[in-house]
């Protein structure tokens, strides 16, 4: 399809280019641009293939580290979900625990209670007898077995109430530790639940995020592979059509100036102005391609000249080249201008070395005013700096 809306154009027009040039290269331009496919965008395309895939390369190791990042993650959400458990059936068992220090400390409160009130009976009834009630009972008794079962009967009430006294400072003092114990497990519980509440929203918030930061990459690398694959595409339909020009204008002689295109190697002026901010044979998409022509910046509206005398076979804007002229040189050479402004000539128009053919500009997608440029012969890619002289003039 691509050959059948080039070719037959292309050679009525170089052909009867003397006889109607107006109205072929009308046909030409017309039938150019219903294609919307033309060589001028090739270094923006690569360049924007090579950012593309330098993106996708680190996007792929930030989301390879996300994904180990949500691995542990995982695994620590894991680590700490079975931790709380543990941690709950310790709580659970302390809180029994707790209840049953609470149901001794009752008790404890009921025997102090009435131990309290025994040693006040027991102080209150030795304070009111007093020691004469002993004697008394002593000095009247008359038989000694009965004294001696009165002398055995007050030291045993005596030894009981040591014994009450003692037990009563017991159960004070095991009610005091059990009251200590409740009040330590209490905060210790509290402390252990906080954190552990506090560590797991801490770790699902992270994974919350992580997890968007994750599938907003993913979103990220199928926009960029799409993108990536459009100019891809780009770039095989340019590769195309100057497969198809290099055919359709094999057949054509074309003129015989005085110093044939291939004797002016290292001679030839730049077609520009400007500074040259990608060159030829740079390596992108991960070292897989190189660059077939050379990007420069220059002024605003800076003329584009001719590097050498031929026919233009091409005039029209292509998609990632924008404004381009196409130039055959002869013995197979072309030469192509780029990301032009305004295009000054049109198909089949013969032009001079050093003649003004395009004003530099931003079409194609850049994003400063430049010009992309490249010589091919035989339709393959040669480092234009074997053939332009010097350096490029200052803009």
């Amino acid at each position: 399809m691509l050959r059948a809306l080039l070719v037959l154009p292309l050679l009525l027009v170089l052909a009867f280019a003397g006889a109607a040039p107006v109205a072929a290269q009308t046909a030409a331009a017309k039938q150019a641009t219903s294609q919307q496919v033309t060589p001028a965008q090739i270094e923006k395309l690569k360049k924007q293939i090579g950012a593309i895939n330098q993106w996708l390369t680190k996007a792929e190791k930030d989301r390879s580290q996300l994904q180990q990042q949500l691995t542990g993650l995982e695994r620590s959400i894991s680590d700490l979900t079975r931790e709380a458990r543990n941690l709950k059936q310790q709580a659970a068992s302390q809180k029994t625990q707790l209840t049953e220090l609470e149901t001794r400390q009752r008790q404890l409160t009921v025997v102090l209670n009435d131990q309290r009130e025994q040693l006040k009976k027991l102080l209150r009834q030795a304070w009111m007898e007093g020691d004469a009630s002993a004697l008394k009972v002593l000095f009247n008794e008359t038989d000694p077995n009965n004294i001696a079962r009165t002398l055995t009967y007050y030291e045993y009430l005596g030894n009981h109430t040591v014994g009450q006294v003692q037990a009563f400072q017991d159960s004070l003092a095991e009610l005091n530790q059990t009251r200590t114990q409740m009040q330590n497990t209490r905060a210790r519980l509290a402390t252990t639940e906080a954190d552990v509440e506090q560590r797991q929203q801490e770790l699902t918030q992270t994974r919350k995020q992580r997890e968007q930061t994750l599938a907003s990459l993913n979103a990220d690398i199928d926009q960029r592979r799409s993108e990536r694959d459009g100019l891809a595409a780009d770039q095989k339909r340019l590769e195309a059509l100057l497969k198809e020009v290099q055919q359709a204008i094999t057949s054509i002689p074309a003129p015989n100036p005085n110093q044939p295109f291939a004797t002016l190697r290292e001679r030839m002026p730049w077609p520009a102005a400007g500074t040259v901010v990608s060159s030829f044979g740079e390596t992108y998409a991960d070292g897989k391609l190189r660059r077939n022509g050379l990007l420069m910046h220059t002024d605003t509206n800076a003329e584009v000249r001719a590097i050498h005398y031929g026919r233009v076979v091409f005039a029209n804007w292509l998609r990632g080249f924008g404004l381009l002229t196409i130039i055959d040189h002869g013995d197979g050479y072309m030469t192509l201008y780029g990301h032009a402004s305004s295009l000054y000539t049109t198909t089949g128009d013969w032009v001079d070395a050093g003649e003004a053919i395009a004003q530099a500009g931003q079409t194609g997608g850049t994003d400063k005013t430049a010009l992309y440029f490249e010589i091919r012969h035989n339709g393959k890619p040669d480092n234009p700096s074997r053939w332009l002289a010097g350096q490029p003039g200052k803009s």
